[in-house]
């Protein structure tokens, strides 16, 4: 896939195949249960189409993903040797949780937090029905300031446009401030105490928020005192 290192280590082979830039991050979401292209776009939302277009067919001729046509819904499907990855991918989000802390102004997108989030609402905890969860990021450009999570019967959709739906809870952060809750660094309760996290709506609603949001598979990892 990538240009050889001409060395016959198996890292080596390996790297040759994935260090190419964006693809590890691809089979990230393949592992998360991304399927579809459009899923794989949202969370890589600053990777141009044709280039993740490029990765995909990558991976194909590597016998990473396999490609499942039914009818013109196209889905991507990691193979055995894609599986394989998972604890490489894993190990390398515990090792840049631990070891790699600061973030830059760059590295805030409420697109991928909002797509991240989604993805760990526990069902079980939220109100029957429908709830819809309003984070609105003040230090934000005005064009993604806004973002309205819609939680049904276990789903939940992610709009970056008003859907119309009577708001269960408003949350106001600083973009850094919600990044922080989601990846481990600074819990709900200091940042809602501090008021660096403000959370409007039914005092029930409120409460039960932060129960509301598996945190970040990678929250838990301690950090290097």
């Amino acid at each position: 896939m990538g240009s050889s290192y001409y060395q016959f280590c198996p890292v080596a082979k390996a790297m040759e195949m994935l260090d190419e830039r964006w693809t590890l991050l691809v089979v990230r979401e393949l592992l998360s249960g991304s399927q579809h292209f459009n899923e794989l776009r949202r969370g890589v939302p600053r990777m141009s189409p044709s280039l993740l277009s490029k990765r995909m067919q990558q991976l194909v001729r590597a016998g990473i993903v396999e490609r499942a046509a039914d009818g013109n819904d196209v889905r991507y499907v990691l193979t055995p040797a894609g599986e394989e990855l998972r604890p490489v991918v894993e190990a390398l989000g515990v090792w840049g949780t631990r070891w790699i802390g600061d973030l830059g102004d760059m590295d805030l997108d409420p697109k991928l937090l909002l797509w991240d989030m989604h993805r760990r609402v526990d069902h079980a905890a939220v109100p029957v029905g429908r709830t819809v969860v309003l984070f609105s990021f003040p230090d934000v450009h005005p064009r993604a300031r806004d973002w309205w999570l819609v939680i049904t019967s276990g789903e939940a959709d992610v709009c970056d446009v008003d859907p119309g739906y009577t708001v269960a809870v408003a949350v106001t952060a600083g973009l850094r401030h919600m990044v922080a809750v989601w990846r481990g660094d600074l819990s709900w309760r200091d940042a809602l105490r501090s008021g660096v996290i403000d959370v409007r709506g039914p005092e029930a609603f409120r409460r039960q928020l932060p129960r509301w949001f598996i945190l970040s598979e990678f929250a838990s990892v301690p950090r290097p005192t």
